[in-house]
């Protein structure tokens, strides 16, 4: 199998390595792994959904809400 590195994995992505090193926290990479102090994550996998909550903020009219 081929992989990436986190840095390699955010900008194919379009997100920070920060994200990317959140969502290997959360577990949401299936097939990272761990090589000495570096994650790898497989070169074909797919981005995480963000899932992050938008602030606290309250929704725009006719904007859906996610619960």
């Amino acid at each position: 199998m081929d992989y990436i590195t986190t840095q390699q994995a955010a900008e194919k992505w379009g997100v920070t390595l920060r994200m990317v090193q959140l969502y290997i926290k959360n577990e949401r990479i299936e097939g990272a792994v761990r090589f000495g102090h570096v994650w790898m994550i497989p070169k074909n996998a797919p981005k995480p959904e963000d899932g992050r909550k938008r602030n606290g903020r309250k929704p725009i009219k006719g904007e859906p809400v996610h619960g």
